[in-house]
């Protein structure tokens, strides 16, 4: 469903959910490639062909259609390969087993600002009465698990990376996020974080995922209350590349734990 409503001159219609794929520019912006997140229609912006003796030979140009010019790597690069993207649809389970699979990297972006899993831990009520989740990180045996496989990892010189975006103020449940980081990055991990008004200057999505070794996704599926119900898995060249620019974009402007709480207690 589209998100949002335009109105203009007494009328209104539901705006486009554009994601820019990439660009054949270099990084100058034209002309690049633009996917609608609903329909799957794909748009496409460059200069126009504007001779006279060119235009001529086209076939097929409707009125108040313009012909645009574009390098055929653009469309190789950028498009689509399949009329519908290829998934994969993985239980958590499966989804869990990745974590001890990987061979170089794994790398995250979190964008919400709930996750209903969290809330159910006995260290999320410790949290709402103490202000802390105290030092316990591991308190289950899923948790445990979850901890040995990524010590396991980040001793074979693995890295393990989140940027994690937060509202200012930050909800309850980024909060709990920042204060249980400490466990993550104890046992490994590097996360870091960023304001979501950095994030939408840079244009993050807003997105869950993981990346693996550069090459598979994993993007995390919500329902409406916030709980995590399955993941698909795509390997799609050009979404992976998508990813791995988000990730560099993401990567590069993120703070550590410190400066992001000295930024936090500053109230900027």
């Amino acid at each position: 469903m589209r998100a949002n409503t335009v109105e203009a001159k007494g009328w209104s219609y539901m705006a486009r959910r554009l994601r820019f794929n990439g660009t054949g520019s270099g990084g100058g912006g034209c002309p690049s490639v633009h996917e609608d997140l609903d329909s799957g229609e794909v748009v496409v912006h460059g200069p126009p062909l504007t001779e006279p003796e060119d235009v001529a030979q086209l076939q097929h140009l409707s009125e108040g259609e313009v012909a645009i010019v574009v390098p055929r790597e653009l469309l190789v690069d950028w498009t689509p390969r399949e009329r519908t993207r290829q998934v994969k649809t993985v239980d958590l389970d499966e989804f869990g087993s990745l974590f001890g699979k990987f061979e170089h990297t794994a790398w995250r972006l979190e964008t919400r600002r709930r996750y209903a899993s969290d809330e159910v831990s006995e260290r999320w009520q410790q949290f709402i009465d103490t202000g802390s989740v105290g030092e316990d990180w591991a308190a289950t045996p899923k948790m445990r698990a979850f901890r040995d496989t990524i010590s396991a990892q980040v001793a074979q010189g693995k890295r393990v990376e989140r940027v994690r975006i937060v509202d200012q103020p930050a909800t309850t449940g980024q909060r709990y996020l920042f204060n249980s980081a400490q466990g993550n990055i104890g046992f490994g991990e590097d996360i870091r974080n960023m304001w979501r008004a950095d994030a939408d200057r840079l244009k993050l999505p807003a997105e869950d995922f993981w990346l693996f070794d550069s090459r598979l996704i994993a993007l995390l599926r919500f329902d409406d209350d916030d709980q995590l119900t399955h993941v698909d898995l795509i390997t799609e060249p050009a979404e992976v590349v998508r990813c791995a620019m988000i990730r560099d974009a993401a990567w590069h402007h993120a703070v550590r734990r410190e400066q992001f709480m000295a930024e936090m207690q500053r109230g900027t």
